[in-house]
This record gives structure tokens, C-alpha cells and sequence, in this order.
């Protein structure tokens, strides 16, 4: 932990330059003389120019009265990073998967067979179409 002392501080610490609409409807500040104390997980201190992903808490505001000048005081913890699955499953069955890729697409999977002497080709395929048109009416709109 360390406590970083900013003549000025923005509170958005790094935003990359392209256009969002979400952007238009952020609220900018810039905190002028605060305290800010750190906690992170990759490095001692603050990097200049790194981007660190967590929360920022303001933990007092400012106090001037006439013997006490205090300045704001923010506390920030740098969070794990969340890794989105890439291709999550939509459905797991018994002899299919069905995973949705980033286009939005489903494909289907068959799970690897288990042949022993009870095996029926008839019977497999039956199954496998019975649990794949199960699957895709919930997953596919009309």
C-alpha cells in the first residue's frame, strides 16, 4: 500500500481515443489536491500511462474550517482481471454441445462415441437428432 499524494488527480485514469456513445453521457471531474491511497496487485506503485482496472472509493471529503484544512482522501484497489469464456456452451447434453461464437452463431458439437457390443448405429443416430431438435427449440427463434 502506498499513499500517492496528486496536486491534481483525474479520476478517469486512462481512456483510449475512440468515439462511444456512452462516452457523451460521462460525467469528467478532476479532483484537485487529494490524498490517494493505493492497493494493487501487480505493481508497488503506480505506473505513469498504466491502465489499472478497479474501484476507486473517496472515502472523506474535504474539510476546511478554521484551524483544520484536510483534503479529500481516495482509496483505490486494483481488482483481478475477469477473462471472458470465449465460446461459451449454450447446452450440454448427453451426445451434444452447442456453444455460441462471438458472431452469434451456434455450432453444434458431437460428443465422442462410446461403441461396445450394445452399440446400434439406428439407435445412436436417433438419439443424437432427438437431443439435437430438443436443444435447437430452445436455442433458435422462429
Amino acid at each position: 500500500m502506498s499513499v500517492v499524494r496528486a496536486g491534481i488527480f483525474n479520476t478517469i485514469f486512462k481512456m483510449n481515443n475512440t468515439r462511444n456513445a456512452n462516452i457523451e453521457s460521462w460525467k469528467r471531474n478532476t479532483e484537485l489536491g487529494c490524498d490517494v491511497k493505493t492497493i494493487l496487485r501487480s505493481d508497488r506503485h503506480m505506473k505513469t500511462g498504466k491502465a489499472y482496472q478497479g474501484v476507486l472509493t473517496r472515502d472523506s471529503d474535504a474539510i476546511t474550517e478554521e484551524y483544520i484544512s484536510r483534503d479529500p482522501h481516495l482509496t483505490f484497489v486494483e481488482t483481478i482481471p475477469q477473462i471472458a469464456k470465449r465460446n461459451p456452451r449454450v447446452f450440454d447434453g448427453e451426445f451434444v454441445t452447442i456453444t455460441r461464437h462471438d458472431d452469434g452463431t451456434l455450432r453444434p458439437n458431437l460428443k465422442p462415441m462410446r461403441v461396445d457390443r450394445y452399440f446400434s448405429v439406428d439407435d445412436y443416430a436417433i438419439r443424437v437428432m432427438g437431443e439435437l431438435r430438443r436443444a435447437l427449440k430452445g436455442l433458435v427463434e422462429r
